[in-house]
């Protein structure tokens, strides 16, 4: 079975499509780490990806080391084996932080609450987020603040992940203006997503901090949202808009942005090309 609330997305990209090709040729060389569990069965630990890349290649089997662990054993070395990928996404690290967290906290019978910053050990005097820092190499508050992004709901999250994915058509939004959009309620977050769909947009972390600002004043509705979204930001490119209705008939419904964006684009370039062609 596989570990569960596993932080770490499993994709069908260019780089599972060359570990199945690398599994169908070669097999699994390194194998993965499971531990038994009391129904007879085993849970994966780590190897999730190898796992379906040879389900993929339709193996029979995949070789296994067995370990007896503790929950929390499990969920540590989950993460750390993860977290050694070539390319790991925002929320990834914010839910594998997060879990890693929790975990070392109980071991040593401090309070999960993330905001404490009880001494892990008395002799070392470091709190567990500190140590967490020293393993993973992540600063102290860069932690706090991927931590802060379990927060935000997944429309949102999906938006600082593509930061790094660079999905044409899906927004990005970076992680100073998302932490701080984290503290908002969930209601409000939606409210805000749907003005940013609508206008095609992420604020910036100045906007973010207002929007948070507002929120906690209880103040924060629709129109003071569109009101931010609006205002114009230091290094805002020029925009040329154009009524939605005068292009509707070209596309179908649904169509994102970003797409007709690139085909009005396109469609420019060739009349370009056709009235450069008439002229000779």
């Amino acid at each position: 079975s596989d570990f569960p609330d596993h932080p770490f997305k499993v994709r069908m990209d260019e780089s599972m499509t060359e570990m199945v090709e690398s599994v169908k040729e070669r097999g699994v060389l390194s194998p993965v780490l499971v531990r038994p569990m009391p129904d007879g069965g085993y849970q994966m630990v780590s190897g999730h990806r190898r796992k379906f890349a040879s389900e993929l290649a339709e193996l029979p089997t995949v070789p296994c080391i067995v370990r007896e662990l503790t929950d929390d054993e499990a969920i540590i070395i989950m993460v750390d084996s993860n977290l050694q990928r070539e390319r790991v996404l925002p929320s990834e690290k914010a839910f594998a932080y997060k879990m890693k967290l929790d975990a070392m906290k109980r071991q040593q019978g401090e309070r999960t609450d993330l905001t404490s910053a009880t001494p892990l050990q008395k002799l070392s005097g470091k709190t567990s987020r500190e140590i967490l820092a020293e393993q993973s190499g992540e600063s102290h508050e860069q932690i706090r603040k991927y931590i802060r992004l379990t927060n935000l709901v997944p429309e949102l999250l999906d938006m600082v992940d593509n930061t790094v994915l660079k999905e044409k058509g899906t927004l990005q939004m970076a992680l100073r203006p998302a932490v701080e959009l984290s503290y908002l309620p969930e209601n409000e977050q939606n409210a805000l997503l749907e003005v940013m769909e609508s206008e095609d947009c992420t604020p910036s972390h100045a906007q973010a901090i207002k929007i948070r600002d507002f929120s906690e004043k209880g103040k924060l509705n629709p129109d003071v949202i569109l009101s931010i979204m609006q205002e114009e930001k230091p290094n805002q490119v020029e925009q040329f808009k154009m009524p939605r209705n005068r292009i509707d008939k070209f596309f179908p419904a649904g169509t994102p942005a970003q797409k007709i964006e690139d085909t009005i684009v396109k469609a420019l370039e060739m009349y370009r090309r056709r009235e450069r062609g008439r002229e000779r």
